[in-house]
């Protein structure tokens, strides 16, 4: 049963605390690289026959495959599916940005382009649930911001087959290529490439303990998005809330992942005992509810705090990954939420909204990294580059300034880049 603590009392209880779940995977991640590097397809061909319990004769899923899953999921899913992309789509279209040009005296001009990457790899789940929202939300920002390629890679079911609903989401989103490869070895894969899958610039995605640790390990040889932990949900509730609805949301992360966290702060504690009662009444209906009964009974909570906003000071300490605001005036509040994944305003927006349908993408920080990290954007799939153009008249007017300035570091050769140009422009 979830405990109730009086926050008051408990206020160094640890939240989202992830110090005891970690396991060492890291040789384990490290031999599978070496192998992919070395080995390549092989290796892949290996792994999937190892882990997935599958033998293939080929990585990539050819189209013949997506049309024929395509075709195989019921189109009342297809719309929907259609819906979510464009509401997806329709939000991070104000995320693309065009870069800028200054223009100053002297015919100086300065500006910034933004360049989408040439190559970026997706990761998509397969494991105990498979997830096409997880296709749109990466997919989807990936298109917009101009990536020229976009791999996607998730494990194989028993029969050889990516799941028909992944694959129709990745029709929609615009995924370029698609191969049957997951855990460990397909980062290993999109970080090195072999003679099947070529390298990427940028690997986003979520996954288990392996795929976050394989992410680690490449980081720097190509980017990644972030290293996301286990589920978290974190919500607000005054007393006027409806305990059926505020339970239905904690266990709507807690079926995740038997590490889920979900936490209740309530100004009000006729309402968390009446929550308390009502997560095991909806336990009880669950398919996942041995996943979810282990995520409540050992990471969840439910704080009662002598005022919301107090309850706001904890949710910024936290900084969790899913924010609730079940209360009246959620936009009021909203603006002393300093730290959140992602919010959700109001009693009749609840997290689930944002796994699939609003728009706002759901790869979100964890772990407390809201505090300094932001939910996976266009951003995540441009660089940007800046440029510089001076003349003549405009270095010449401030070239012993910039010498100085190298002077002064000690550095006499970028001084004398400057220097000789200002002798030659003297003569």
């Amino acid at each position: 049963m979830i405990p109730i603590y009086e926050y008051a009392k408990n206020k160094n209880i640890a939240v989202f605390d992830r110090t005891d779940d970690a396991f060492d995977v890291s040789r384990t991640v490290s031999d599978i690289i070496t192998h992919v590097k070395v080995d390549g397809d092989n290796a892949l061909f290996h792994y999937c026959e190892k882990f997935d319990h599958v033998k293939l004769d080929t990585l990539e899923v050819s189209q013949a495959e997506i049309d024929e899953a395509f075709a195989s999921v019921d189109a009342d899913f297809i719309e929907i599916l259609k819906e979510a992309a464009e509401n997806i789509r329709a939000f991070h279209l104000n995320q693309v940005r065009t870069g800028f040009e200054m223009k100053k005296e002297d015919g100086i001009v300065l500006g910034q382009r933004v360049l989408p990457l040439a190559k970026v790899g997706v990761y998509v789940p397969g494991g105990t649930a498979s997830y096409p929202s997880t296709v749109l939300m990466n997919v989807i920002p990936a298109k917009l911001a101009g990536v020229g390629e976009i791999i996607m890679v998730s494990p194989p079911k028993a029969d050889g087959k990516i799941k028909a609903e992944i694959l129709a989401a990745a029709k929609i989103a615009g995924a370029d290529r698609i191969f049957k490869v997951g855990g460990a070895q397909a980062v290993a894969a999109l970080a090195y490439g072999t003679e099947s899958i070529p390298f990427v610039d940028k690997i986003v995605g979520p996954g288990n303990a392996f795929v976050a640790e394989a992410k680690k390990q490449v980081f720097g040889r190509v980017a990644i998005d972030m290293i996301a932990g286990p589920s978290e949900i974190l919500v607000i509730a005054d007393g006027k809330s409806n305990p059926v609805f505020v339970a239905a949301d904690l266990l709507s992360q807690a079926e995740h992942d038997k590490f889920a966290s979900p936490v209740l702060v309530t100004d009000s504690m006729a309402l968390a005992e009446a929550v308390q009662k009502e997560i095991e009444i909806q336990l009880s209906q669950l398919p996942r509810e041995e996943i979810a009964r282990i995520s409540v009974d050992t990471r969840g909570c439910i704080l009662v705090s002598e005022t919301i906003e107090e309850a706001v000071e904890l949710s910024n300490r936290i900084a969790p990954e899913h924010l609730e605001l079940c209360v009246d005036n959620p936009f009021e509040i909203l603006p002393l939420v300093r730290a959140a994944g992602s919010v959700f305003l109001g009693r009749y927006c609840p997290e689930a909204l944002g796994d699939y349908f609003a728009g706002p993408n759901h790869t979100l920080p964890t772990s407390g990294t809201a505090r300094f990290s932001s939910p996976l954007s266009v951003d995540d799939f441009v660089v940007r580059s800046a440029y510089s153009y001076y003349t003549p008249a405009a270095l010449g007017k401030i070239g012993n300034k910039v010498a100085v300035f190298a002077n002064r570091e000690g550095l006499d050769a970028h001084a004398n880049s400057v220097l000789v140009r200002l002798k030659e422009m003297e003569q």
